[in-house]
């Protein structure tokens, strides 16, 4: 076997090596369910106050909408958390700060936005084609479009000013802990 070929075997120490990196990826359980119950109730309580703020009259839609951010902020915390892990290589404090902020906020966002498009979805199911037509198809692409969009210009208001505080002291906290 050439010097060239030797390098492309993966090896017992390679394998052992990649499973200690992905797990390095990954928060403990213990962080992981108290991150997330945590980001998810404070999400959840920021869409509250905004929505009693904005005087909100119907109060099953208003408990939907926070249950939407709750889980939205719940489910985003450990994916954030392994985002954060993958794009935080250097050792300076901005470049941590700077890879919690964008790694919280764009899981955080795409992710209750997500879960608003699913429900948008469902909503629109009933007047759609049949399942995997061309008509389905384009029914479902742009149906999901229309909810992100929507959920662009009228969702994001719902984060500001508090969800974008505590994204800021997320991002701290995570800068100050050394990797």
């Amino acid at each position: 076997m050439g010097a060239d070929q030797k390098g492309a075997r993966i090896t017992r120490e390679d394998t052992t090596r990649w499973r200690h990196s992905s797990r390095s990826l990954l928060p403990s359980p213990l962080a992981a369910v108290a991150g997330a119950l945590l980001w998810g109730l404070f999400l959840g309580a920021n869409a509250w106050v905004f929505l009693t703020f904005a005087e909100w009259r119907t109060p099953s839609r208003m408990t939907a909408l926070v249950l939407l951010f709750f889980l939205g902020g719940t489910i985003a915390f450990p994916l954030g958390h392994i985002a954060y892990r993958l794009t935080s290589r250097r050792d300076t404090v901005e470049a941590r700060f700077a890879a919690a902020f964008l790694s919280f906020a764009v899981m955080t966002i795409g992710v209750t936005a997500g879960l608003y498009a699913l429900q948008y979805r469902l909503y629109y199911a009933q007047w759609h084609g049949s399942f995997l037509s061309v008509e389905w198809v384009l029914q479902f692409v742009f149906t999901t479009a229309g909810a992100l969009y929507q959920f662009a210009v009228v969702g994001l208001r719902v984060y500001f000013p508090w969800g974008f505080a505590a994204l800021f002291l997320l991002a701290l906290h995570y800068a100050a802990k050394p990797r």
